[in-house]
């Protein structure tokens, strides 16, 4: 099987491999595509929590990225978690250089535990700068509601949080509503132009570890093999939503998702 496309992926590690850059790995992988990573944090985590974190130095970020690209141009790049104001300016400053336009952003903030995982300086630093470079960005409701310093508590404030972020310069915005509780799950996607709604059932389960990182790994993947950013976001939800429902029960906490479902394994390797 021959790679459809190539991803840059530019995030923390997750030691427990639910989240973080192993998820977007798997992700793209499972897609058909291939992926090469910048690693921006080394964690020590598992389902129940993060334990410690150990950033990389900014201009190590910047090495990987750019002597990456400089010999594998990616088609699409996806960025998870930035955890400091000095590593947000040293991946800035490469991706002008790099100068790709199909560009993820998950605003990363809060790991699944609680932890925080960005300071209030890398939040003005992601706000100012970044969210500008990216084609699409794709908070969770805690997300937006810190970003746009707006509470929300149902569609309609989504609505609104994400048309105050378009004022910050965002070009596409997607805002999952995972957090929400309700029977279903309305994830809001727009733009100066227009508002949909992907509409969906939500599972029962505990373990949805990393989906926010498989999500916008999974777009940046449909995006980069040429589908329009819409129903890139569309297949991204469906890739995720049938990956939580293997509702894998590792772990003693939030137990991550099934990657692998979107592969069918030759009989041989079994």
């Amino acid at each position: 099987m021959k790679s459809r496309s190539k991803i840059l992926i530019i995030a923390g590690s997750d030691s427990s491999g639910g989240a973080g850059i192993q998820a977007d790995i798997k992700t793209v992988t499972s897609l058909g595509s291939y992926a090469m990573t910048a690693v921006t944090a080394i964690t020590a985590q598992n389902t129940t929590g993060v334990k410690s974190v150990f950033p990389i130095h900014p201009k190590e970020i910047e090495k990987q990225i750019l002597f990456t690209c400089k010999d594998i141009n990616p088609d699409a790049i996806k960025i998870g978690m930035l955890h400091s104001h000095e590593v947000i300016n040293s991946v800035c400053k490469a991706l002008k250089k790099i100068n790709n336009k199909k560009i993820v952003l998950d605003p990363v903030m809060v790991a699944k535990g609680g932890s925080i995982l960005l300071n209030i300086s890398a939040l003005k630093s992601l706000k100012k700068k970044m969210i500008k470079m990216a084609y699409l960005i794709t908070p969770n409701i805690p997300e937006a509601e810190i970003l746009a310093k707006k509470r929300i508590r149902n569609t309609n404030d989504m609505i609104d949080a994400g048309k105050i972020l378009l004022r910050f310069g965002a070009k596409n915005i997607l805002i999952k509503g995972g957090h929400k509780k309700s029977k279903n799950i309305e994830d809001i996607f727009l733009n100066e132009k227009e508002i949909k709604v992907f509409k969906n059932k939500k599972i029962k389960t505990n373990n949805t570890h990393g989906t926010g990182c498989t999500l916008s790994s999974a777009i940046a993947t449909f995006l980069s093999c040429g589908k329009p950013l819409k129903k890139s976001c569309e297949l991204g939800i469906k890739y995720v939503n049938q990956a939580i429902r293997f509702n894998q029960n590792y772990g003693k906490g939030h137990g991550p998702i099934n990657h692998l479902n979107s592969i069918v394994l030759n009989k041989k390797y079994l």
